[in-house]
Parts: structure tokens; sequence; C-alpha cells
């Protein structure tokens, strides 16, 4: 419940401080007095869009703060749990800056945060109802909307939204494998003759490098091979070899006369001929390898040939055409595979379909016993407001799919029994419209908890009879709340358990608004005024006293 509004230097307000009290509240003033300023003070401390320019002339900032009463369970509680903010006591006090600037600030319970917030916090406290319908029960656009949250289909549609997102995700994957398999299929004759080729071929990785060396070797073999020849020659028994096994004789028969002086000469020079003999050995295994078949050099150069020949003409490193072949064979087994695939994928999306529709089927049939509902109890709403005659029908009708189900929503009425149906704003009159509206708005938030509901003028084009009925209504709607009306009519006024009158008064040349609470005998002239003009006349006074004693 909104307990007080206080604003400071907003548009032509100075200074205002208001105490609201559950039961209905009805400002009344002249046309122009400010009535509707509050309206914009209030609804710029909640954060929903307005004037761009608030700060009254002269002022540096404006500031607006509301100060609501939250009982057990409210649903503020989960906004504010959910900002990391505090309101155990119940009280809620919403605080905001607006500079000469523009640059706006608010807090909560002394805690700054955003518009976003105080957005959210708003939905949970206030419903208004504006001349302009600017919550868009005219717009049937909104209505599906209207009338989920007037059946709870919170966890239907949260079902339905889960089911048309793997829909999607089903169609994306199989749109994605068939375009993917698409790509491939043009480029299947490449990817069999490239992976017959490299298979064919199959290098692998440095064998390009040692075919070269193999290559360079065989073709200088020739020269190769004379030098080393004449190396084991010099090696052999004509040569080193016979020449170190001369010496080893000579010094071992010299051995005994030198009394072993010359034992270290023939260690070392046995070992000399060990390492001799690994030199043959090693020589002697290379010329067996240049030992080759001249057709041998051919074979090589056409192997080498052909990996660098595949290198260049798929662009890549000679040791990389094996991983290349790797890729092109994943290619063609994926071709290969494909179909089975697209089935598997088909199969998928088949069964998220089925969910879907499932859930939509459950959501739409929901939605028909909810709009049967609505419906009723639209009747016995307009009944009590002269309307009995008239007709409300929520149709729905079958639409394109989409993640809150295939059916589209509107609002219906025919003022007239056998008069044909339309959309609410031309079908009805200005006086028809209101009413139907304020019917409309009590069935919409009749769950609402601790809900302050403001209508602004809603009892413009009706008096009499009439305006004495919308007013009841309001007054036994704000038997079970809180209920702001800004209205211009007295029979509406008088229906009224608190009353405020706005007015204009000149200061320092300057126009300013002040809203004053009013006692019982300035509640009789203030009806008296809205019923004869600026001239109360005792007649006034007297349809006055009678229309607040009921």
């Amino acid at each position: 419940m909104l307990r007080s509004l206080e604003i400071r230097d907003i548009l032509i307000i100075d200074r205002l401080e208001l105490g609201f009290q559950p039961g209905l509240n009805v400002l009344t003033g002249e046309t122009g007095a400010g009535k509707s300023i509050l309206l914009d003070a209030l609804g710029f401390v909640l954060g929903w869009r307005g004037r761009a320019e608030l700060v009254r002339r002269g002022a540096a900032q404006g500031e607006v703060v509301a100060e609501f009463d939250l009982p057990h369970g409210h649903p503020a509680f989960a906004v504010l749990d959910e900002a990391g903010l505090d309101a155990e006591d119940g009280t809620l006090i919403m605080r905001r800056i607006n500079t000469v600037e523009g640059r706006k600030t608010a807090w909560v319970n002394d805690r700054r945060v955003s518009g976003q917030v105080l957005r959210e916090l708003s939905d949970t406290l206030v419903e208004l109802h504006g001349q302009h319908d600017d919550k868009g029960l005219l717009n049937p656009r909104g209505h599906r909307t209207m009338l989920d949250g007037f059946a709870g289909l919170d966890t239907a549609l949260a079902e339905t939204r889960a089911a048309w997102r793997q829909v999607a995700a089903a169609r994306k994957a199989l749109d994605t494998a068939e375009a993917a398999l698409a790509e491939i299929r043009t480029e299947e004759e490449f990817l069999r003759h490239a992976v017959a080729e490299l298979d064919g071929l199959d290098p692998q990785p440095g064998e390009e490098a040692d075919l070269d060396s193999k290559r360079r070797l065989m073709q200088a073999a020739d020269k190769v091979r004379e030098d080393i020849a004449k190396a084991i020659q010099a090696l052999g028994g004509d040569g080193a070899e016979g020449r170190m096994g001369d010496a080893q004789r000579w010094l071992e028969d010299a051995s005994d006369a030198t009394e072993g002086a010359l034992g270290p000469a023939l260690d070392a020079l046995s070992r000399a001929q060990v390492e001799l003999g690994e030199a043959q050995s090693g020589v002697a295994a290379v010329m067996d390898q240049l030992s080759f078949n001249p057709a041998e050099l051919e074979m090589v150069e056409e192997r080498l040939f052909a990996i660098r020949g595949l290198a260049r003409k798929h662009n890549v490193l000679p040791d990389e055409l094996g991983n290349f072949a790797a890729d092109l064979r994943a290619k063609l087994g994926a071709l290969d595979a494909g179909a089975g695939h697209l089935d598997v994928l088909k199969a998928a999306l088949n069964e998220a379909q089925i969910t879907y529709d499932t859930a939509a089927d459950a959501l739409g049939l929901a939605r028909a016993e909810a709009a049967e509902r609505l419906d009723t109890q639209m009747a016995g709403e307009l009944a009590p407001l002269k309307m009995e005659r008239a007709v409300f029908a929520t149709e729905i009708t079958e639409g394109a799919a989409g993640p809150e189900g295939r059916d589209e929503v509107a609002f219906t009425v025919a003022t007239n029994p056998g008069a044909p149906a339309g959309a609410l704003n031309k079908i009805a009159s200005g006086g028809e419209l209101s009413r139907f509206l304020l019917a409309l708005k009590v069935c919409l938030t009749r769950e609402a908890r601790g809900l302050t509901m403001i209508f602004d003028e809603i009892d413009r084009g009706v008096g009499g009879a009439t305006a004495d009925a919308v007013g009841r209504r309001l007054a036994a709607l704000a038997d079970e709340g809180q209920v702001l009306v800004v209205t211009h009519s007295p029979q509406v006024a008088a229906q009224g358990a608190h009353h405020w009158r706005v007015a204009k008064r000149v200061e320092n040349d300057q126009t300013l608004s002040e809203v004053l609470p009013l006692a019982a005998d300035e509640r009789t002239d203030e009806i008296a005024r809205m019923l004869s003009g600026d001239t109360i006349t005792t007649e006034a006074r007297a349809a006055a006293r009678a229309l607040l004693n009921g």
C-alpha cells in the first residue's frame, strides 16, 4: 500500500507531502490544477517513462520519495531479494532525483539502484489506468499476455518456451548438417580422387627429406666410391693395417730387452688396431650402400618427385601430406555417414516438435478455460456498471507457432445483444469504454496481493446514475485494498473515504500546485463546486450532502 508521497521541485510543485490511507482515495480539482502532475511524480519515482523535463523552473534538482507498506509475502520481497536489498520490517522507501541537466539517481531503502529495479518493483506495487491506457488494455498485441497473467500460466509458458527452444536448436542442427553435407557433396569427386591418390602414395613424415638425401648420395656415388676404395686400400693389409702389424711385431721383439718399457706403447698400438678395425668396417658398410642398381636411383627420384608434386598440388608442406589426407578422409567419412546422421537429427527434430505441440496444446487449452472464466467475471462486473446488456468476449484464434504457443488473443465487445462484436476502442463510446476498462482492470488484477490501483479519470464520458455506479464499484474495490482516483465526477468523489483537492496558487510570479486534505464540510463545498461550478449555491450544497450521505 502507498503510505506517503513527498514531492520537491517537480514541474509546478515546490514542496508537497501526502499521506495516503487504505480504501478509496480521491483527488479532485479544476482542469490544469496539477492532478496529473501527481501521477507524473509517482511514475517518476517508480521508474516509468514520462516527461523528459521534470525539474521545477529555477531549481537545481527535483526529488520524489514514495513510501510503501509491504504485507507478509508481498511479491516485492522477491524483487528486493534478487537485487540484494532489505525490507525486513515491511517498509519500502523509494527515492529518485532528477537534476536540471537530466541526470537521474535512485535509491531503495537508502541503497543505490538502477531504473530497472524501480520498474520491477513498480510492477508489484502499483497498477495504473490512465487516460490513454498506457498499460495497453486497448492494444490487442498485449491481450494474450494479460490473459496469461489472469490465468497464472507461468509454468505452462515456461514449458512451452523451453520446448520451442529445443525445436529451434534441433532445426538449426539439422539445417547446419544438411548445409555441410551439401557443401561436401560438391567436393565428392575431388575428395575421392585425392584420397585415392594420397592413399596410393602413402607419404610418411620425414620421408621427403630422407629421399632427397638418398638421391643426392646416389648422384655422387661414382666419385664417392672411388675415394672410399682408396681409403679401404690405405687402411687395409697393404696400408695402415699391415704397417701397424709390422710395428707391433718389431716392438714385441724388442720388449724383453727394454724390460717392459715398451708396454704402454704396445697397449696403445693394440687400441689403435681396434679403432682401425672399426673404421674399416664403417667404410666397408658405406661402400656396400653405394653399390646400387642404377634403376634404384630412378625409383627414388620418381617417389621424391611424386611427393613434392602432391604437396604443391594441395598447397601443403610434404611432411603435412599425411595429416591432409586424414582431413580429406574425415570429410569423405562424413559424406558417407551423412545420410545416417541426418536421419538421427530428423528424428530429434520430430521428437522436439512433438514435445512442443503437446506443450502448446496444453497451453491453448488452459487459455481457453481462462477465457471462459474471464468472460464470466466480466459479465459480473459490467452489470453493476449499468452495462448488463453488453457482451465481453475473449476471442482465441490459431496463429503462427512461437515460443508462447500458437494462440492469438483479442478482447472484443458488443454493446448490445445482436450487435456485431469488435475491438474495445472501435466499438465502445467514451463512457462505455471507461466502464469496460474499469471492469477489465478489476478482473485482471483480482488476484494481485497488496497492489495499489490508480485510476486517472476513469469516469470520463459518464455522468448521473452511471457515474454513481462507477464510484460504487471503485469503493467496493477499495474495500479490498487501496485505490487512488483522479476524478472530475462528483458522484465518484462522493464515494471516497479520503479526499484531497488539488489547486493552483501564484507566488512570486510563479504558478505552484498544492494538494489539501479535505474535512467533512470542505468535502461538501468541493463536491458542490463540481456540481455547480465556481458559484456554490445552496441547492448544490444540498445535492453534495445527498451524494455524501449515499
